[in-house]
């Protein structure tokens, strides 16, 4: 129990009738890199809140670093002490400079002046910075913006830092500097909690839940994950041929797959009658360049997620 960073049983979040998250459970440890999961609306969001003292419980559990949640009155001030929250929305001001929104975020956590400077130098070392904190934020690239905003969820040294889809909408080459820091966050002993809708960036968490519906369908390592969703062997179709739309709804409605979803121009596919599949597979040979392959994220969420 000593190693867990957050602990949640049973919670469940409602808006009226509305279950935003319903009666989840699972746990993550100390300098964990644990991935979240969803389509939009799945919950990780609301979740997120929950785990960051910003909304109470409906029902349910939730410790952080052994700090319970539950009692707002009372631990709301440690929870958020050892947090850090990075969101999905751009949270800083652009008409302030760097040093201008540091300041204005260390006066609201009450930091003292000699151990914000000290921390700030060390973060922006940290992200290699060396421009100027007299820089408009709106003049930065968005990739800056976003290490920036990470300096600020950092600053007071918080043990979890919680980043929700923190690089969408930035370069591949931001999103790939950016990934090079949470993992450098985790070997410095913190817990990094990320939401993601990129699958290469799902694939460097240590484990993943998947959420759907506000209930988590499956957690597990990525390599866990896909073992998990796909017990039988995965296919890879590529058309040698034209096909048109009425000849691939033909296919996806026969029964002869239990899952045949578009991959670019390619198709993956996983057989469920067999009997037909060896009747049939030497003439969609004809049609299709056929291989055996391993499952992706990409087909996991799909089919676990998407489809559902």
């Amino acid at each position: 129990m000593a190693d867990l960073a957050v602990k949640v049983e049973n919670l469940s979040v409602k808006f009226g009738d509305f279950f935003a998250v319903n009666t989840i459970s699972f746990s993550v440890n100390k300098g964990e890199i644990f991935g979240f999961l969803g389509a939009n609306g799945a919950g990780k969001t609301t979740t997120i809140r929950v785990l960051c003292g910003l909304l109470p419980p409906t029902s349910g559990h939730v410790e952080i670093e052994g700090v319970s949640v539950d009692d707002q009155a009372g631990n709301d001030l440690r929870i958020k002490s050892l947090v850090g929250y990075m969101s999905q929305k751009f949270t800083l001001y652009n008409d302030l400079t760097i040093a201008e929104n540091l300041d204005f975020i260390a006066g609201l956590r009450k930091l003292k002046k000699a151990a914000y400077l000290e921390n700030r130098q060390k973060l922006l070392e940290f992200i290699a910075f060396s421009g100027s904190l007299k820089s408009t934020v709106q003049d930065l690239s968005g990739g800056i913006k976003q290490q920036i905003a990470l300096v600020a969820a950092l600053l007071h040294d918080p043990s979890i830092v919680f980043l929700d889809e923190p690089t969408a909408g930035v370069s591949p080459d931001s999103r790939a500097r950016f990934w090079a820091l949470i993992r450098l966050l985790a070997q410095s002993g913190k817990t990094v909690f990320v939401t993601t809708h990129y699958m290469d960036e799902a694939e460097q968490c240590g484990r993943i839940s998947l959420m759907s519906d506000g209930k988590i369908i499956a957690l597990d390592t990525p390599e866990g994950l896909k073992a998990q969703i796909f017990k039988e062997p995965l296919y890879e179709f590529s058309p040698i041929v034209p096909l048109n739309f009425s000849d691939l709804s033909t296919l996806q409605a026969s029964g002869l797959f239990s899952y045949f979803e578009p991959y670019g121009l390619k198709f993956h596919a996983t057989i469920q009658d067999h009997a037909a599949w060896s009747t049939q597979q030497s003439e969609l040979a004809q049609k299709f360049e056929i291989r055996d392959i391993k499952p992706s994220l990409e087909d996991v969420f799909i089919r676990s997620v998407e489809r559902k």
